[in-house]
């Protein structure tokens, strides 16, 4: 087989280099060509090297190009895959800081709440761009594949005003159901049949069966406070699956900034999470981890190219969506996965224009939900509040209306817990002047949010919030990871 991959944010270098390895552990996709695009050249260069080292070593004829032109990159694509973060650190460093500032407290900051609806705001116009580019110069019927957060938002925005065949694409799902195996003892993950249904980050395991065996509530509540790890790693997915009967895909941290009850207050937030690692609830911990991840890549690049010349094994291709899906597609053998499209009747009680994520299943026809699912009433009523926001997040992006814009924010269910509409008003207009830069749909806007800002008498506070820790040292990281390895 021969068809073109354009990867968009290729610069994004070891989720990039994950993509490209578990496409390769496809036999048939030996000749097919990779055109890696992103705004970084310094970036570009860095992968394409990694990725060239691969090919080389595993004696393969795939073609590799890099290009800062991204309609270049994207002509001639069947596939093109999004992992674009716009704004980079710097912009993600305010979605963090600005929010603090009026008592939000945000893990991730990447979905939704004040950093993840601002985050949508500077990704949409990106996407848009995007779309247009895949339908002048792609292969015709071109599809697209979105990993990028926020992941609703973004697939919400291209498949409803870029008109391109979209699918948002997720390991939320996946990571879930290895925990819910390894709990209930299972000897492997395949063990586990499940039905997991909902929103993308707020997705629910509303059927288990364990080697065929229905898995109950009471079953699931004593596994998880019996583990010795995820009994305090996951309090507050726990105390969820204890009130609602069924659990959530999302990471402890990630979950406790959906929700209003768990962030509002700061000994509420040192209540629920666990400081063992970012992912259980630290404030602003992706933050850190993207941070530190970046200086040590930077710093230990050598190390990276040296193991991009070991062979590609197939068995330790991972379980992310894309090449399982692109495998389906091309060969016609089904693959059954979770799938970011839009509801049209696959979840009965979400509304029909809302992005849901939900079971499919993919072959040479394309991605087939299954449809007729229905949540329990709590997990619907959750997914609700959040897809209004996502809705009115959408709409503002697409119009540049910051009226609209503050509605989606004051909405939001853990901003709406801890701000006053006097202070969700002012947080707002400083993270648009924050980040014009990035958001050229409110160039209009920002001289009277900056006028706004001048007079404003709200208070706000200098506050690093409940959980925060500072960025390591790449001393630091080398003495924490030399540590594991001689305890390990």
């Amino acid at each position: 087989m021969s068809f073109k991959i354009a990867i968009v944010g290729a610069g994004s270098v070891g989720f990039t280099k994950k993509l490209f390895t578990d496409i390769l552990c496809v036999p048939e996709f030996r000749d097919i060509e990779f055109a890696l695009t992103d705004v970084s050249e310094h970036n570009l260069g860095m992968i394409k090297a990694i990725l060239d080292r691969i090919v080389e070593a595993n004696k393969l004829p795939t073609k590799v190009t890099a290009t800062t032109n991204r309609r270049e990159a994207l002509a001639g694509a069947r596939y093109i895959i999004s992992c674009v973060r716009v704004g980079g650190l710097e912009a993600y460093a305010d979605d963090i800081r600005i929010p603090l500032k009026y008592g939000i407290d945000q893990c991730v900051g990447d979905t939704i709440c004040a950093g993840g609806i601002l985050y949508g705001q500077r990704n949409i116009p990106v996407i848009l761009d995007f779309c247009r580019d895949i339908r002048e110069v792609a292969e015709t019927g071109a599809r697209f594949l979105n990993y990028a957060n926020p992941m609703a938002m973004n697939t919400w925005a291209a498949i409803e005003y870029g008109k391109v065949d979209t699918v948002g694409l997720c390991h939320g799902v996946q990571h879930g159901a290895e925990q819910i195996a390894e709990v209930l003892g299972a000897k492997s993950p395949k063990e586990l049949d499940y039905v997991c249904s909902g929103i993308n980050h707020q997705t629910w395991f509303i059927e288990l069966r364990l080697n065929g065996r229905p898995i109950g509530k009471d079953e699931l509540v004593a596994a998880f406070e019996a583990h010795p790890v995820y009994s305090k790693q996951e309090k507050l997915r726990i105390d969820v699956l204890k009130r609602f009967g069924v659990y959530s895909t999302e990471s402890n941290g990630h979950l406790s900034e959906y929700l209003p009850w768990y962030r509002k207050r700061p000994d509420e937030i040192t209540r629920w999470i666990d400081m063992s690692d970012w992912i259980h609830g630290e404030t602003g911990g992706y933050l850190r981890y993207s941070t530190e991840t970046r200086n040590w890549f930077e710093t230990e690049y050598p190390q990276f190219l040296e193991a991009a010349s070991k062979p590609i094994d197939p068995a330790r291709r991972s379980n992310e969506h894309a090449s399982h899906i692109l495998e389906a597609l091309e060969t016609n053998r089904v693959y059954r996965g979770h799938f970011n499209v839009k509801n049209d009747g696959v979840i009965t009680n979400l509304p029909q224009d809302a992005i849901i994520e939900s079971p499919g299943f993919v072959d040479r026809f394309g991605i087939n939900m299954a449809a007729g699912i229905t949540l329990p009433e709590a997990c619907a009523a959750t997914c609700m509040a959040s897809i209004n926001v996502q809705r009115m997040s959408v709409h503002a992006a697409i119009a540049g209306d910051i009226d609209l814009l503050k509605l989606a924010v004051l909405h939001d269910p853990l901003v709406g817990a801890v701000s006053t509409p006097e202070e969700v008003w002012q947080m707002v207009d400083e993270m648009v002047v924050a980040q014009a830069a990035w958001l050229p749909q409110y160039a209009d806007a920002v001289p009277a949010a900056k006028a706004r800002l001048s007079k404003s008498k709200v208070k706000t506070r200098e506050w690093a919030g409940a959980a925060r820790r500072s960025v390591r040292s790449i001393e630091e990281l080398r003495a924490e990871k030399a540590a594991l390895k001689q305890a390990g």
